[in-house]
């Protein structure tokens, strides 16, 4: 199927459709978790509650706006008593499909990965234990506690409820999958279109570490952002110098709103982060082979752009639901 332009001429003379994604699954719970409304009305309150900061000053959603697909709109966030982050704070949306948390991916599930922040000396700078014991002096905290969990505020009822509300943060109805699930053929303009063929292409390989419906293999890949990297990414949990700069593949749902880019929040526009991928990235020895010069013409990578644009899901970042 070839994919033209409005002129006719032909842009890309090659059938991409078999690469585009299937629809998502169920978002599998825990069997210690499972979901209730109790549960879930628990974790989104203590997401939106400072008291899990050691100075009582921020929240989860501090850094993951609800607005900004749950990530966060500078380079780094600042942590408590203005302390600076160390990664960009990425996206919760569809954080249920993810198979390994952090993006050097050392934390096998989320509810492990509530205690990365909480603990974090740059971010909560908290103890689990002292939170639990915080949360068990205020009534209500304890009266939804043992509505959901048959138990007092503690350690385990702040990571399972947090990670109860986490998983129903799902972002499904872009402009993209209407057109492509739905079926919609109108949903996408004529170069939302072309940039989707372009993005799909063996032109660019996007699609071989952004694929299925999150837009991402979940793989560690360095993208030859930088010829030395100050965060060693995968290495600092491995220990392996082939896993140096080496970074989770972020998922691309919402990318319009989720800037700053890449683990350090270094490019601030995707026109940066198409002009990094087209220019073929930086040497470095770990740097994958898929990260080659593409050659894109103005045109193309205004396409491409337009594409990535088809994957934002106003209804997921206006739902009040999720907010406040």
């Amino acid at each position: 199927m070839g994919c033209t332009r409005e002129d006719g001429e032909v842009l890309i003379q090659q059938n991409f459709t078999s690469n585009l994604p299937s629809p998502f699954s169920t978002i599998s719970f825990p069997e210690d978790n499972s979901y209730s409304e109790e549960r879930w009305e628990l974790g989104k309150k203590l997401f939106y509650d400072n008291v899990l900061s050691i100075d009582s000053t921020l929240s989860c959603a501090s850094c993951h706006k609800s607005e900004l697909s749950f990530s966060d709109n500078v380079s780094l966030s600042k942590g408590v008593k203005d302390r600076d982050g160390v990664r960009n704070a990425p996206s919760l949306a569809n954080i249920g499909y993810h198979p390994y948390f952090t993006r050097e991916g050392g934390v096998p599930t989320l509810e492990q990965q509530v205690l990365v922040p909480l603990q974090e000396h740059n971010e909560f700078d908290f103890n689990i234990v002292l939170a639990g014991e915080r949360i068990a002096q205020d009534s209500m905290y304890v009266a939804m506690s043992q509505k959901a969990y048959n138990r007092m505020p503690d350690y385990y009822v702040i990571t399972r409820a947090l990670a109860n509300f986490e998983r129903s943060l799902i972002s499904d109805n872009s402009y993209f999958d209407q057109y492509h699930f739905d079926a919609q053929t109108d949903a996408l303009s004529n170069s939302q279109k072309r940039g989707m063929a372009l993005f799909y292409s063996e032109k660019t390989n996007c699609y071989k570490c952004h694929v299925g419906p999150n837009f991402t293999d979940y793989s560690f890949e360095n993208n030859g952002l930088y010829k030395d990297y100050s965060d060693e990414g995968r290495r600092r949990l491995t220990e392996e110098e082939t896993d140096d700069g080496r970074f989770k593949v972020a998922s691309l749902r919402n990318v319009e709103v989720t800037g700053p880019y890449m683990h350090d929040g270094s490019l601030r526009t995707l026109a940066e982060v198409i002009e990094h991928y087209n220019s073929g990235g930086k040497n470095h020895e770990n740097k994958s082979e898929l990260i080659q010069p593409l050659n894109l013409t103005q045109q193309e990578k205004d396409e491409l752009l337009a594409f990535l644009l088809s994957l934002t899901d106003n209804e997921f970042l206006t739902n009040n639901q999720f907010k406040e």
